[in-house]
């Protein structure tokens, strides 16, 4: 039986993300995980997280879970979920700027506080609710349409230096980065345990794909 290690750094409640993968795939053994060793030995590995960057990287820092992070994503499948797509940037605005663990090159950026719509609204923040994804080609979107719609939780989105390592965008209502992948590496800025069946099709994908990104 395949197993996925869902990191457990003590920041949210992980209960509906332990829930979706065991429901998107009944016969993968799901983990929640603190400790280095599980991490290590599980086939394939979750980061979520919610709340704030400096608090998340100070708990990863403390625990010896940076370390772990940075090692196992030169080998397994690794799945980053909001806050963990955010941490694996460089660093972050939020907190008066706050380094990350530089897994892709580049930064976390707040919402404008200015934005409004097209008919001239003032856009609200955090980013909340759901939105329209629209995919670059990658094997964890295989059987969900293009423009599909995911749910979000967010004041800071990604910007990464490459273009090439975003696989996904959404408007709010500039376009923004809501996808990252690298190799064996892919996060979501949306919550797809939130995100009804076409977020557990995406969870299937991950509990089933290689790492491999053709």
């Amino acid at each position: 039986m395949s197993s996925v290690a869902v990191i457990d750094y003590g920041m949210g409640n992980l209960h509906s993300i332990e829930k979706a993968l065991q429901h998107a795939s009944p016969e993968v053994d799901v983990q929640m995980v603190s400790n280095v060793e599980a991490i290590q030995q599980a086939d394939r590995v979750v980061f979520p997280g919610v709340g704030a960057i400096r608090d998340c990287m100070l708990a990863l820092d403390d625990s010896g879970l940076s370390a772990v992070i940075r090692e196992v994503v030169q080998t397994k499948p690794f799945l980053g979920i909001c806050l963990g797509m955010q941490a694996l940037l460089t660093d972050s605005e939020e907190n008066d700027k706050t380094s990350c663990l530089d897994i892709f090159k580049g930064q976390v950026i707040h919402f404008s506080k200015h934005m409004v719509d097209s008919q001239g609204e003032r856009l609200k923040i955090p980013h909340m609710g759901w939105n329209q994804v629209s995919q670059k080609p990658h094997p964890l979107w295989a059987g969900i349409p293009q423009n599909s719609r995911f749910y979000f939780v967010h004041s800071y989105y990604a910007k990464p230096d490459d273009e090439i390592d975003t696989v996904a965008t959404t408007e709010y209502p500039n376009e923004f980065t809501s996808a990252l992948a690298k190799d064996n590496v892919f996060a979501v800025q949306f919550h797809p345990e939130k995100s009804q069946a076409v977020g557990l099709q995406l969870l299937k994908n991950f509990l089933s794909w290689d790492g491999q990104q053709a």
